[in-house]
């Protein structure tokens, strides 16, 4: 009898140590619950790598208003206006010097820049005289200057970027 109860429990015990064997993967259920999440979050992050076209237009408009801003406070302090000039492909600053504009060559900050995605159509309002071609905004040595909107179009896209003339610049 004693033989018996012993035979009984290894055979029990190997019933369920074979058991653990068999159940020591995952489910279907459970691979197929992490590829879910996995695919999600591939997808959120293949969304946030590849900017879109408005995405791109709003970096350039913060871009430009803090170099705005840069350019209106280094009018101030050089003692000459300095010009923010802007074409469809890019902008550059000038400085005004000995009777006439000379671009900003060798400065890091207001250095010319492309546009991430160009053609870049641009209008300001109130708008400038018919002979400011390419657009031209001029900041003097004053603190104080005329309120403008410039607005940034690139296909289906449309930023703006407005200035109060005491040297804040915000884009929408």
């Amino acid at each position: 009898m004693g033989s018996i109860s012993t035979s009984a429990k290894s055979s029990s015990a190997c019933l369920h140590i074979r058991y653990r064997c068999d159940s020591s993967g995952f489910t279907l259920l459970e691979l197929l619950v992490v590829i879910v999440i996995a695919g999600i979050t591939l997808g959120m992050l293949s969304l946030n790598i590849l900017p879109n076209e408005r995405h791109v237009l709003q970096n350039d408009a913060q871009r430009i208003a803090l170099l705005l801003q840069s350019a209106r406070d280094e009018a101030i302090v050089r003692n000459r206006p300095i010009a923010f000039e802007a074409q469809s492909d890019g902008y550059h600053f000038l400085l005004f010097d000995k009777n006439n504009w000379k671009v900003l060559m060798h400065d890091d900050l207001l250095r010319e820049r492309q546009f991430k995605n160009p053609p870049v159509m641009l209008s300001i309002s109130p708008p400038l005289p018919e002979s400011a071609t390419p657009l031209r905004i001029i900041f003097g040595r004053e603190p104080v200057g005329i309120p403008f909107t410039l607005t940034l179009l690139s296909g289906d896209a449309q930023v703006t970027i407005r200035a109060d003339g005491i040297g804040h610049f915000e884009v929408e």
